[in-house]
């Protein structure tokens, strides 16, 4: 009598058809986001060319899209240009670097002791909604128009996107987590770090990103209105001289500059939180 062994059942490794067909749709919607942004763009240079062209504004007062891109790559050629670029941009980084850490240092102290919380929760909502530009008058009575001005209002109205966000974030922690890590005996500064920190994180980054912006715009208009050099100060120095062309192009320049920062912020954000669910397969054009 003879046995037959069963012959092992070999497993076939799987095929990654599901990732693949994830990829493909990934890469589709990301296409469909690009051809959909410059079909908007062209959109709005064809309407802005045909505004003044046929009379609907005065071209006067309003130029059209090609003189104005024509007057943009000219300013390129500029060196004053780029030097203003450079001031604008380092009154924006010193106020945003200063209201960051500012508001790190309070947000965090202020939302880990209960009591300051409760105490500074009026003051916080009186102070908060105050318009920064409503502080110009003032920051010129202290300063005078320099720099120091400009930077008391960009501070101000950064402060509060990344406090109230640091605030958020310490109050999320968990209470276990906490209570964990008290009963393994670690030290405050421990606690901060282990468990504080990497909740309030993604807060922190929002905050990040929403004062990057708050600080460019605040940076412009302090130098519009209290003559600090940069590019706020050329717009209204084109627009005293009627310079119209060179006023729409600076003001193009205003908005790449923030749509740069605002690229430039969300890519930190996605690589610092690239652990957290939040950013996890974010699509980001």
């Amino acid at each position: 009598m003879t046995a037959t062994a069963d012959a092992p059942a070999i497993a076939t490794p799987a095929t990654p058809r599901g990732s693949d067909r994830f990829r493909r749709q990934r890469r589709l919607r990301t296409l469909r986001k690009v051809v959909l942004g410059i079909a908007g763009i062209a959109g709005f240079l064809v309407t802005w060319q045909l505004l003044p062209t046929v009379g609907v504004v005065n071209p006067a007062y309003f130029p059209t899209a090609t003189d104005t891109i024509a007057q943009l790559f000219a300013m390129f050629r500029d060196l004053e240009f780029w030097r203003n670029i450079g001031r604008t941009l380092t009154s924006w980084a010193l106020g945003l670097l200063i209201a960051t850490v500012l508001a790190v240092v309070l947000g965090t102290i202020i939302g880990l002791v209960p009591f300051l919380r409760r105490a500074t929760h009026t003051t916080v909502e009186f102070l908060r909604p105050i318009p920064s530009v409503a502080l110009i008058p003032l920051a010129i009575l202290m300063f005078g128009y320099q720099l120091q001005g400009a930077l008391l209002i960009i501070v101000f109205a950064s402060f509060w996107q990344v406090f109230i966000q640091v605030l958020y974030g310490v109050a999320d922690v968990d209470a276990v987590a906490r209570d964990t890590a008290r009963s393994y005996g670690l030290s405050r500064g421990a606690q901060i770090r282990s468990v504080v920190f990497p909740t309030a994180l993604p807060y922190l980054m929002t905050g990040l990103r929403l004062a990057a912006t708050v600080a460019l715009i605040l940076a412009i208009t302090a130098e519009m209105f209290m003559s600090v050099p940069g590019i706020g100060r050329a717009i209204m120095i084109a627009r005293e001289s009627g310079q119209w062309t060179t006023v729409y192009a600076l003001v193009i320049v205003t908005g790449m500059l923030g749509l740069l920062v605002n690229l430039g912020f969300r890519a930190i954000e996605r690589r610092s939180l690239a652990w957290h669910q939040s950013v996890r397969g974010e699509e980001v054009l």
